[in-house]
């Protein structure tokens, strides 16, 4: 448990972080776009508000090439992440399956971090995320048996699981260089990277007839049918400023006092979030069984036992 009021701080702000990152799962199945469109809208939403504040401009200025290139590198890692997230979503029309596979990304940093980071690798941290994918395993074996030919589990579970290992690369990285720009900056050269880069390859796979601007129409939005895409407009702006500006600045925020497995160990609450929330939104909670809750119940305690296990051997 967080020891200090900068800790709590930043612990308070990794988890409003992880709680909206759950809510983004839901809206990549309310977005009708494909994955590559998906993504290619929200970084560039994001990275449009990002550069509205002109102290992102002032302190790009301030940064040497070599350290917004590092940050452009990490950018496209981002996109990546997220490309195999919602195409893991999209491969298993499945909230639940996708956030169950994130939950491995603590198993991934406990392993990339000290590679990356020069640090000793942490038994504990090791015991903890194979805990973690313990709790993974059975939330996958919740989910129904597929008996539609348009559904992969098997590739919405591959997708899933190279997300979960980006996470953690572009996680440690961010904590790596943290130091180099302000959160908020390192944020807007990241998306923009990403915008950027789909950009270039934009007109290599899509026609123009194929590439629509997001559709609001409020007159056809159905309560019954919520996937039809009359909302795709608001459904990207939620993803983008409030799931993507805000949670972005926060979580990078709390990468100052926390460890970016810390990090990614509380980020396996996403999963729990998201599927209770793909449960009020599509009813998924009819489709999982105790396995479900045996699993989540799994994830909790890795989360909590690592903490006080920390706080224990630091003596407070």
């Amino acid at each position: 448990m967080p020891t200090t009021q900068t800790e709590l701080r930043a612990y308070t702000l990794l988890h409003i972080s992880v709680f909206l990152w759950g809510f983004t799962a839901v809206l990549g199945k309310l977005i009708s776009y494909d994955s590559f469109q998906l993504v290619w809208h929200r970084m560039a939403i994001t990275a449009f508000v990002y550069f509205l504040f002109p102290t992102v401009w002032k302190n790009l200025w301030g940064m040497k090439k070599s350290q917004i290139l590092t940050f452009v590198g990490i950018g496209v890692l981002v996109c990546a992440h997220w490309l195999t997230f919602y195409g893991s979503i999209k491969f298993g029309d499945s909230v639940s399956l996708t956030l169950a596979c994130l939950g491995t990304t603590s198993l991934f940093t406990a392993i990339i971090e000290p590679l990356v980071l020069g640090n000793k690798i942490n038994k504990r941290e090791i015991f903890a995320g194979l805990f973690v994918l313990l709790g993974v395993g059975l939330i996958t074996f919740s989910l129904p048996k597929n008996y539609n030919s348009s559904i992969s589990y098997s590739w919405s579970i591959f997708t899933g699981l190279l997300s979960a290992f980006l996470a953690a690369l572009f996680s440690t990285l961010n904590k790596k260089n943290i130091h180099k720009a302000s959160p908020v900056t390192i944020s807007a050269i990241e998306m923009l990277s990403g915008a950027l880069i789909l950009t270039l390859i934009t007109p290599l796979l899509y026609s123009k007839s194929e590439l629509t601007f997001p559709n609001f129409n409020i007159e056809k939005f159905n309560t019954n049918e919520l996937q039809n895409g009359s909302m795709d407009l608001l459904w990207l702006l939620i993803l983008s400023i409030v799931c993507t500006n805000l949670t972005f600045y926060l979580a990078t925020k709390a990468l100052n006092s926390i460890s970016a497995f810390s990090s990614n160990l509380a980020v396996n609450l996403e999963p729990v979030y998201g599927i209770i929330l793909g449960a009020l939104v599509f009813n998924e909670n009819k489709q999982l069984n105790n396995l479900f809750y045996i699993g989540a119940g799994i994830i909790l305690l890795s989360i909590f036992s690592n903490a006080f296990l920390k706080k224990k051997n630091h003596g407070n």
